[in-house]
């Protein structure tokens, strides 16, 4: 790796957001580093840089979901401050496929499977995410594909 590794880069920028006193930021990248950490320990090697994004796309998702659940809530301070985190994680976190090109992958999954009724959804969601690899969120390609097979 000629690059720095993520690994590495989150490292750096902990260091950087402990120097700046920034401390949400700080715990964003504390809780990341600790999850790749408890990672690398489950699958027993070091986390390649796509194996890091992957974490930090589920840490983003775990950030999304006590959003909805704080504004749910009324907890709109909680909410703000897991918004600051999401956006400091998601620097690390694969890009996300925009609405178009998650369109494009839900209507070829369903024409390549031959899926016709709400009862086919789990052969195209298994399409769908294999092909997305962590791109999208679950949640959303299941409405589209809902949408698609009359659900």
């Amino acid at each position: 790796m000629g690059d720095p590794s993520l690994k590495t880069q989150v490292h750096e920028e902990m260091t950087a957001a402990l120097r700046a006193g920034d401390k949400v930021r700080l715990g964003a990248l504390r809780m990341l580093a600790a999850a790749i950490t408890n990672r690398e320990k489950e699958v027993l090697h070091d986390l390649s840089n796509d194996e890091v994004r992957e974490v930090a796309g589920k840490e983003v998702k775990r950030r999304t979901e006590s959003i909805e659940a704080f504004d749910a809530a009324g907890r709109t301070e909680l909410a703000d401050k897991e918004r600051t985190e999401r956006e400091v994680l998601r620097a690390f976190a694969p890009e996300q496929l925009s609405d178009a090109e998650v369109d494009a992958i839900v209507d070829e999954a369903i024409s390549t499977t031959g899926a016709t009724t709400p009862q086919d959804m789990g052969k195209v969601m298994g399409a769908v995410m294999a092909k997305a690899k962590g791109k999208v969120d679950g949640a959303a390609v299941q409405r589209k594909v809902l949408e698609r097979l009359g659900g």
